[in-house]
């Protein structure tokens, strides 16, 4: 039973994280005056896929391996994951949409994901 409940107070830690990275996705955008726009339209469609493809390659490729180490390893393994894919992703909305400030939003996304993945030990023991 133990594991059970355990594994409902994750799954809620999930997602109350997911929405609140939708309700400061949604104040972000309408304090920055951002129109969501897809790199998909723009001429870096295949920049965005072929890199987000080799990131996703490289991370589940050693997966095995880290999965099988100490749990702070496994934290900065997930934390470099994150880093690298909003890092991408905001340099690619910097570069293809010009006239947008998505880059900012993505970056701000990027650090409160950092800070989260870093003290995500300590935001669970405050949930317990």
């Amino acid at each position: 039973m133990f594991y059970g409940s355990m594994f409902l107070w994750f799954l809620g830690f999930i997602f109350f994280l997911v929405f609140l990275g939708f309700l400061l996705e949604k104040g972000l955008n309408k304090l920055l005056g951002i129109e969501k726009k897809k790199i998909s339209e723009t001429p870096g469609k295949k920049v965005d896929r072929w890199g987000r493809g080799i990131i996703l390659v490289i991370f589940l490729s050693t997966l095995p391996i880290v999965v099988t180490m100490d749990t702070n390893i496994i934290k900065w393994y997930w934390t470099v994951y994150l880093a690298l894919l909003l890092g991408f992703q905001s340099f690619l909305e910097w570069k293809y949409l010009k006239k947008s400030k998505q880059y900012i939003a993505t970056l701000i996304f990027l650090t409160f994901g950092v800070i989260i993945m870093s003290n995500i030990e300590y935001l669970i023991s405050l949930f317990r």
